[in-house]
């Protein structure tokens, strides 16, 4: 009903403005946003349920389909040509904030879609992906769904409606993967390949939905964890229909799916390491530095910004070696830190979270001190997957809106004892509290909004916030711990690295070696996390910048208020500002600062 109702409402409001002299009031302007809302859950599903849209959970998008993406190239266009008829003066203030995010959204989703001297940009994960390399070793569907159908993500199980909603979101999927591979041929042909090194990594990656008997197996889980208030038949129809959708429906089609990268798709595979190699890819990669910074911003800006930002860094942390008492250089020091036991103090991974669990406690007195406002919703720190534990970040995921289920941040521990707790502090304020949890969390709480701007949309904002928080260690009680303080700026300079090597790989020719040494030179991480980070960039070009981009601009305005406001200024109404319109690009939310600054010198109320 409510995409049908999206539709009527566009080709009402279509013709009821078809004069150029015709404009809206806020109401239409209400209805039009939530025609919006309603066609982004159509055309990503996922997202709908991790929004809590449980009447989307059967279903999954075939995004690299042709008809998939003219589809999206229609309504584009239609909302680009309603939004050109509303004229400022009819609508209220935060109204056209929120047109002026729309139109952004439309206007680039647009120009990736037609401009063809770019690819296409996923919906699916808000991460650059290309049509003709649709699967990824990283944030990749065919990692995601077995995410979903272990039951401890946004996937609901709780009903017999729920469990048959994931049959036929399985069999939704499989088409997916076929039109996949039917792309990836694409791609051998006009040499739009991943590399090699990509490859590789995918392969092993699907062992173990190939290989798992059915009762151990990620898509079986929730057969094991099935609510005791089934009825023995529905008990028993469900059992048989998950087993025979494992044997006869994942197993072989992974299968098919390994098969095919070893066979064909390996042996195709490229050896450089930056999309500039291919096919119009200096033209792609400005698009995606645009779409994922929000900015004008060029490949050689960005990075000398970071050469400027890794520099700078490497002098606090000169600072912070010294405090610790260490006499070696700088990179002996992060030798140091690396194999340093004592920092690796843990034997079973439930310390690692029970560790985390501990900061948050830590700090928790401290927050009222810096924030006003605060999220319902409750999260937890999970162990991600051992499938994907191995190419995995820690990251966040949302909980629903209505705070029904909480938010998880998952945590990789591939080996717990190597497992090393110097950048703990800062990875709980970026991934919970006060970063993403927080931030994500009030986003889609926020009534006020527009239910378009609920989910996380635009990643500059999203990771520049999450980073920025991480620098309210301090105020918030933490880094006491001199190995945290560096952890802190460890995390920091892992940032300011990427907008070197993600512009060293994409826009200037670095091979994957040149970029890992790179950042062997200028963080503590180990090799071995360097390496899924490189990967990472490798696989998401232009993704990874957005964090810096982001939390620079940020931290900026923050020191323009303080300056501009001396003694008016208030850290809880900064947040206020920065936090209660959504996810917005940079230069919507320079704006609305520079407005708030205005308002309180004038005395106007905030």
């Amino acid at each position: 009903m409510k995409i049908l109702a999206s539709i009527l409402l566009i080709a009402i409001m279509a013709a009821g403005c078809s004069k150029k002299n015709e404009t809206y009031t806020g109401v239409q302007v209400d209805s039009l946003f939530r025609a919006y809302y309603n066609f982004k859950l159509r055309i990503n599903p996922i997202e709908a349920t991790k929004a809590g849209e449980n009447e989307y959970n059967n279903q999954v998008a075939n995004y690299v389909s042709d008809p998939y993406q003219k589809d999206l190239i229609d309504n584009y266009t239609r909302f680009l040509n309603l939004l050109s008829k509303i004229d400022s003066s009819q609508v209220t203030p935060s109204q056209w904030l929120s047109l002026r995010v729309m139109r952004w959204d439309c206007e680039v989703k647009h120009e990736g879609l037609t401009n063809k001297l770019v690819t296409m940009a996923s919906p699916i994960f808000n991460l650059p992906t290309f049509e003709l390399m649709p699967l990824l070793q990283i944030q990749s569907l065919h990692l995601y769904m077995p995410q979903l159908a272990g039951g401890r993500s946004v996937q609901p199980f709780n009903t017999v409606a729920d469990y048959d909603a994931w049959l036929q979101r399985v069999d939704a999927f499989l088409p997916f993967l076929d039109t996949c591979m039917v792309k990836m041929n694409e791609g051998i042909k006009t040499n739009i390949v991943l590399p090699k090194s990509l490859i590789k990594k995918m392969i092993p990656q699907l062992d173990d939905f190939i290989e798992t008997p059915i009762e151990e197996h990620i898509f079986y889980a929730p057969i094991v964890s099935m609510p005791t208030e089934f009825s023995d038949a529905d008990r028993d129809r469900l059992t048989k229909a998950y087993r025979s959708m494992i044997s006869d429906k994942i197993v072989p089609k992974y299968k098919l799916l390994q098969d095919f990268l070893i066979s064909t798709y390996l042996p195709a595979g490229r050896e450089t390491s930056g999309i500039s190699a291919l096919p119009n890819g200096p033209e792609t990669y400005r698009y995606l530095l645009k779409l994922s910074t929000t900015t004008k911003l060029s490949s050689d800006e960005i990075h000398e910004l970071g050469l400027q930002e890794v520099e700078r860094i490497r002098g606090e942390m000169e600072k912070a070696k010294s405090e610790l008492g260490f006499k070696g250089s700088l990179n002996a020091f992060f030798d140091h830190v690396r194999k340093n036991r004592k920092l690796m103090p843990f034997t079973k991974p439930e310390q690692v979270i029970e560790n985390f669990n501990a900061i948050h406690a830590r700090m928790s007195g401290k927050l009222n001190e810096v924030f006003d406002l605060k999220p319902k919703a409750t999260f937890e720190v999970q162990r991600i997957e051992a499938f994907q534990e191995a190419s995995a970040s820690a990251n966040y995921v949302p909980g629903t809106k209505d705070a029904f289920r909480g938010g998880v941040f998952y945590v990789p521990i591939p080996n717990v004892k190597n497992y090393n707790t110097y950048a703990d502090e800062a990875l709980f304020l970026h991934e919970a509290v006060p970063g993403h949890h927080y931030q994500l969390s009030l986003q889609q709480e926020n009534k006020d909004l527009p239910e378009f701007l609920h989910p996380e949309s635009m990643g500059v904002f999203v990771e520049g916030w999450a980073l920025y928080a991480e620098s309210l260690g301090k105020e918030l009680g933490l880094y006491e711990d001199p190995y945290q303080y560096f952890g802190m700026l460890s995390m920091e300079m892992h940032r300011a690295i990427r907008l070197v090597v993600d512009t060293g790989l994409h826009g200037k020719g670095w091979t994957r070696e040149q970029a890992i040494q790179y950042s062997l030179n200028n963080e503590a991480e180990s090799e071995a996390s360097i390496i899924v980070a490189i990967e990472r960039y490798m696989a998401t070009p232009g993704q990874a910048v957005s964090y810096k981009i982001g939390q620079l601009k940020i931290l900026e305005l923050r020191k323009r208020a303080e300056e501009a406001l001396g003694e008016s200024f208030t850290i809880k109404e900064f947040h206020n500002q920065v936090l209660n319109s959504g996810s917005l690009p940079l230069v919507l939310l320079e704006e609305k600062i520079n407005s708030w600054i205005s308002r309180i010198k004038n005395g106007s109320n905030p």
